[in-house]
């Protein structure tokens, strides 16, 4: 199995009211949060897994837990903390992607501390870790030891999915990334991340750089424009967009993710010597499918992740 480290929480899409008055706004709230939805997408895509978490007591808490039980998910990961649920305010660009407004302070997510890491035993195969529970405290330390812990003896995959809400100051995400980069198999990262990273830099020289550590494979997404994959051993190259009527981008990077994932344990490759030994067509296989898996997302509103029979292949 795999587990998932990281935020569950609500997304609140606001919506047009009827009545057109300015004292009315109309929510839609959805479980999700990045390492949510991760899970939940590796568990429609036929993957054993896990999420590691704190998850509120409170109504919302309770919704997720729910969630994860109805998609398959396994709870016996999440912690339980009397605080509330994070919540994340969610618009839509024109282009339909989404900008997100959080209100996380004190909140369930962030409670985890080292004495709720758990003891994983054998049948734990893979590691996630992503999003701003990365950075925020005491979250992200608890997690970052854990990496730590874990590098070298499971498959850890990464995508930092940089959110300037939750913490604002990008010098902070620059030096947990730069730490979390050399312990990492394999790295998920948008072009919007490295811009908001490294702005001006060119995105070969940084990802050429995380691979000078462990890792083997870096998958640069880059929505409409497809996405690259940078491989310590077989160098790089980039894979089209699936053409798509667009509905918004949401979870289209956490699907792309959780499809990586999911290929890599069908063939039975989720291990650190799995990774190692892919040869270049295996990569481009692996790359394609991801780049179906993110299609299929877009074409639906909000983060509703495909199901391994949508998928061919």
């Amino acid at each position: 199995m795999y587990l998932v480290c990281g935020e569950a929480l609500f997304d609140f899409f606001s919506q047009e009211d009827a009545s057109g008055q300015a004292s009315k706004v109309n929510f839609k709230a959805i479980a999700g949060g990045s390492p949510f939805n991760v899970a939940v997408g590796l568990r429609r895509l036929g993957i054993e897994v896990g999420l590691l978490a704190g998850l509120s007591s409170d109504y919302l808490g309770q919704r997720l837990r729910q969630v994860l039980r109805d998609e398959g998910v396994r709870d016996d990961y999440l912690v339980e903390f009397a605080a509330p649920t994070t919540l994340a305010m969610v618009a839509l660009g024109a282009n339909g992607s989404p900008h997100y407004s959080f209100r996380g302070e004190g909140c369930a997510d962030r409670q985890l501390q080292l004495g709720h890491l758990p003891v994983l035993d054998a049948q734990v195969r893979g590691l996630h870790f992503g999003s701003f529970s990365l950075v925020v405290q005491p979250v992200a330390d608890s997690l970052l030891a854990l990496l730590r812990r874990e590098s070298g003896q499971r498959l850890i995959s990464l995508d930092p999915n940089v959110r300037l809400n939750p913490e604002p100051d990008i010098e902070v995400w620059r030096q947990r990334v730069a730490e979390l980069v050399q312990h990492a198999d394999l790295i998920k990262v948008s072009d919007e991340d490295l811009h908001l990273l490294y702005p001006g830099q060119a995105p070969e020289s940084v990802l050429h750089g995380w691979l000078q550590y462990r890792c083997q494979l870096i998958f640069l997404t880059r929505g409409g424009q497809g996405a690259t994959v940078f491989s310590r051993q077989h160098g790089s190259w980039s894979a089209p967009a699936v053409p798509v009527v667009m509905a918004d981008t949401v979870g289209a990077g956490d699907t792309f993710q959780a499809a990586l994932i999911a290929w890599l344990t069908e063939q039975q490759l989720d291990s650190v010597d799995g990774v190692q030994g892919l040869a270049r067509e295996q990569i481009d296989a692996m790359l394609r499918f991801a780049i179906r898996a993110a299609a299929l997302t877009c074409s639906k509103t909000g983060p509703d992740l495909p199901y391994r029979q949508q998928l061919h292949g």
